[in-house]
């Protein structure tokens, strides 16, 4: 699948992310890559090998086992790792559930 702009691959990507679950687990791997970023720039650079493996190691798991679909990440990686930090952003800051109402009922790609 081709997309023109992020603004349009962020239509695909939440569409992917229809289930709360999915997204809380995208939350928490996020959150914990950021967590091990951040301890390996301030004690261990070994530690960087963390980052990735819990960040997608959540997301995988939530898109096989909860969403049941494949992880966008494998057709579109940069796209797909901006909208995840899109996302987690919305969901500090509470806005995520405004989001969702302002995409409404989209076609599934």
């Amino acid at each position: 699948m081709n997309f023109r702009s992020l603004d349009e691959f962020w239509v695909f990507y939440m569409s992917q992310h229809s289930k709360p679950s999915t997204r809380r687990l995208h939350f928490v791997g996020t959150l914990v890559s950021i967590i091990f970023f951040i301890i390996s720039v301030l004690f261990n650079w070994w530690l960087l090998i963390f980052v990735p493996l819990s960040g997608y190691g959540f997301a995988w798991y939530s898109h096989f086992f909860v969403e049941g679909n494949i992880p966008a990440t494998f057709g579109h990686p940069f796209w797909s790792l901006l909208c995840d930090y899109k996302m987690f952003g919305l969901m500090l800051t509470g806005n995520m559930d405004k989001e969702i109402k302002r995409l409404g009922k989209r076609p599934v790609f």
